[in-house]
């Protein structure tokens, strides 16, 4: 793609999808700035490596895959950091604007209470709307991984948002039964 072809397109995709991606980033991160920040260098790294004649349409696809990539690689790298990062960093405070981000703020709170691997299972299959099998490929993961994630993370989501509907079959590959629907238990 040449440099002004590519220059066109990431203008384009900014312009018209920049606050879907900040908010689908928001999703993952809970924070304006780190959500901010996700886009930026998924942004980058699409672009950079780009090399055919991508529309702005078909580069926010790449760009949200490279979004929930960056976010699980990152978790994975930082992992010691956040152990000891309360000892040398204050917790920063969020404004009336970040809430503005969101239209649900329980649905944030109980976002926040999942591990990174669960928020990003859940984020993937109910706001990218993938199936299990599509998720389990985007994060590298094996499908019963993706399965127990889902359930853990349902479990959790529950407890802060009260019951909630089992999703739809994915072809063969459902969420193994929820606590609650098990056989014995009502």
């Amino acid at each position: 793609m040449r440099s002004r072809d590519r220059d066109a397109a990431l203008a384009e995709l900014v312009r018209t999808r920049g606050e879907p991606l900040t908010r689908y980033a928001y999703l993952f991160t809970g924070d304006v700035a780190a959500a901010q920040d996700l886009v930026q260098d998924a942004l980058v790294k699409v672009v950079l490596r780009t090399r055919s004649g991508f529309e702005a349409t078909a580069l926010e696809a790449y760009v949200r895959r490279t979004i929930a990539n960056l976010y699980v690689d990152g978790y994975r790298r930082g992992r010691t950091f956040r152990r000891v990062q309360h000892l040398v960093a204050t917790p920063e405070h969020t404004d009336a604007h970040d809430a503005a981000v969101t239209d649900n703020a329980a649905l944030t709170e109980a976002l926040g209470a999942l591990s990174p691997q669960e928020r990003a299972v859940v984020v993937l299959r109910f706001f990218e709307d993938m199936t299990q099998p599509q998720v389990a490929d985007a994060m590298g993961l094996a499908t019963g991984t993706v399965k127990r994630y889902l359930s853990n993370a349902l479990t959790k989501l529950e407890r802060h948002l009260g019951p909630i509907e089992p999703p739809a079959d994915d072809d063969d590959a459902t969420v193994p039964p929820h606590p609650t629907q098990r056989a014995g238990r009502s």
